[in-house]
């Protein structure tokens, strides 16, 4: 017997390109920035103890449950956007739309194969591929569809993500230096065939613990919250305060935990504060979001250079994704600077700072110059053929 299909209302159009979107992948940017930095140093502990403990607190409450969240939901919410655009370019026709999103997917996945072959090992944009592939028929349900979509992944993907926490923290060990991809010396053949042979595995599974954002974000982009945040402020707020203040409490264990702050927990505390880190991260990801979208509000009445600059960055979020990790190869990496070895967690956040600022710039000088951004151009090529 088949499930009938509940083909929700297209959304009202609306005059222009959105401000806030663009706003929430800039700022998305700095988060992963922040995130990553640290992995590719070999000692996280190395430079100031205090300062370390602090900027390794902030890191548990305001950018591991925000940075990958709010990525799945900014990405959910962009698949609704991409359906609707090629849904009014070919008159309706579902199934050119859905092929064009898969053929994106896929073609997200090869790019992601590539960099992780050629520059890091850490991506994120074949597990967001893949999801693209697997997600793109929910596009055409009902909100019951992605509601029970978002809640029947919402235990496995927390599971995933708390035993990957657990294990570390069981231990004594910095989930960062867990983590980490500094270089070790290894040959480049053998590189290659280390980070192929995990590849498949991090893909299927990071792939699992992004559904309920991503699901979640095509909820939010059929009722245009991000789009039309004036009209939706007063839920916004509300969502934003709550949001933000679950996904804090839920981190903050973990990050007294990591710190040292906390000492000799027991075994039990550290399974539930390893697990509800990631159990409340997606309220994160979603309460950043909203913030930004109350931003946007007062941003869009009154425009400055940062507001430019920022969505300037957000429109080219792909490409200045990848240019974050040619930076940090150069930076950390021997055959780059070779400041693995001597920055810990307080100086890789501050390159991080330093590459997203830098980001910015190129950004906007690709504004000026009226370049979209060479990631998108290809991706653009590919997909639309």
């Amino acid at each position: 017997m088949t499930m009938p299909i509940e083909a929700p209302a297209r959304p009202r159009a609306t005059a222009g390109r959105a401000l806030a979107p663009d706003l929430a992948r800039g700022a998305m940017l700095l988060a992963i920035a922040f995130a990553h930095a640290p992995l590719f140093v070999t000692d996280v502990h190395r430079g100031p103890a205090v300062l370390n403990a602090v900027i390794d607190i902030f890191h548990f409450l305001f950018v591991n449950n925000h940075a990958r969240p709010m990525f799945a939901f900014l990405f959910g919410y962009a698949l609704v956007q991409l359906l609707n655009q090629q849904l009014d370019r070919s008159g309706g026709d579902w199934v050119s739309a859905r092929k064009l999103l898969r053929r994106r997917g896929w073609w997200l996945v090869a790019i992601g194969l590539a960099h992780v072959a050629l520059l890091v090992p850490i991506d994120i944009l074949a597990t967001y591929g893949l999801a693209a592939v697997l997600l793109t028929g929910l596009l055409r349900r009902g909100d019951r569809a992605l509601l029970w979509t978002a809640g029947l992944t919402f235990v496995p993907a927390t599971a995933l993500v708390g035993i990957g926490m657990w294990f570390p923290m069981s231990q004594g060990i910095s989930t960062l230096t867990k983590g980490s991809v500094a270089a070790d010396g290894q040959g480049f053949l053998a590189m290659l065939v280390e980070r192929f042979s995990v590849w498949p595995f991090g893909l299927v599974v990071g792939g699992l613990a992004v559904v309920p954002g991503i699901v979640l974000g095509m909820w939010a982009a059929r009722r245009r919250y991000l789009e039309e945040p004036e009209r939706h402020r007063p839920f916004l707020v509300r969502a934003t305060v709550i949001t933000t203040v679950l996904s804090v409490a839920g981190s903050l264990p973990a990050a007294l935990i990591q710190a040292g702050v906390w000492a000799e927990p027991s075994p039990a505390a550290v399974w539930a504060a390893a697990v509800a880190q990631p159990l409340t991260a997606y309220a994160g990801g979603i309460g950043m979001a909203g913030l930004v979208a109350l931003v946007a509000i007062r941003a869009g009445r009154r425009r400055n250079r940062l507001t430019t600059m920022v969505e300037a960055l957000g429109r080219r979020s792909m490409s200045l994704y990848l240019f974050q990790s040619i930076a940090f190869v150069a930076i950390f990496h021997p055959y780059g600077l070779g400041l693995q070895d001597d920055l810990g967690l307080a100086g890789a956040t501050l390159v991080a700072a330093g590459t997203w600022l830098l980001s910015l710039l190129l950004a906007d000088l690709m504004r000026r110059a009226g370049h979209r951004g060479p990631a998108e151009l290809l991706l653009r090529r590919l997909a639309y053929r």
